[in-house]
């Protein structure tokens, strides 16, 4: 089970989730997102950040020549892509909320992983909003799918069950305010979703 944490603003919750057992980190460079973390202090986390732990940019609507050059400065080895995103050269995972077409998602050969996440109640959402959907609309999808959206230890492993999917992503949920992350949380809920 590949386990994400986003929204990492800082190098202890890096670091932490990193020692819980944590598959990938997710650096936010949409500047609307109070999880939102600068490319050059993200850099600087990254370097500290094993090679067997990927580095994940979050991007909402960039230019592919955008991605590249944050890619480059900080990195990444995967670009997570919302809205009107693109990028060539590095692993893509392609966002989308659960209650949009998830087909077209599917069709892009490029893209690795499709991340559903939680509705929206507006259209500046971008994840992290701790809201949850219907599982069950994940399973079955032809391609690697990861889970986002309102986890946390207490639900993750009904998730991963309704949903079986490749991955699961957590951020508002294991935090004590937006973009400081509550570590206790973030152990509890990396041994849950390992254990499912």
């Amino acid at each position: 089970m590949m386990v994400k944490i986003c929204g990492i603003t800082n190098r202890d919750d890096a670091m932490a989730a990193v020692e819980a057992g944590a598959s990938a980190i997710g650096f936010n460079f949409y500047r609307e997102s109070p999880r939102y973390i600068a490319p050059s202090g993200a850099a600087l986390i990254a370097e500290k950040i094993p090679a067997n732990v990927w580095k994940v940019g979050i991007f909402v609507s960039e230019s592919a020549e955008s991605v590249a050059k944050i890619v480059l400065n900080v990195g990444l080895d995967v670009a997570q892509l919302y809205g009107r995103s693109e990028a060539r050269g590095i692993r893509v995972w392609r966002a989308c909320r659960a209650n949009e077409d998830i087909l077209s998602g599917l069709k892009n050969d490029t893209v690795e992983a499709l991340l559903l996440d939680a509705p929206a109640e507006d259209d500046g959402e971008y994840g992290g909003t701790g809201r949850t959907f219907d599982w069950s609309r994940a399973k079955g999808l032809p391609k690697k799918i990861i889970v986002a959206g309102g986890l946390d230890a207490s639900n993750v492993g009904r998730a991963i069950e309704e949903a079986q999917p490749w991955g699961v992503d957590a951020c508002s949920r294991l935090e004590k305010s937006p973009g400081l992350k509550d570590h206790e949380k973030m152990r509890e809920f990396i041994k849950a979703a390992l254990r499912s």
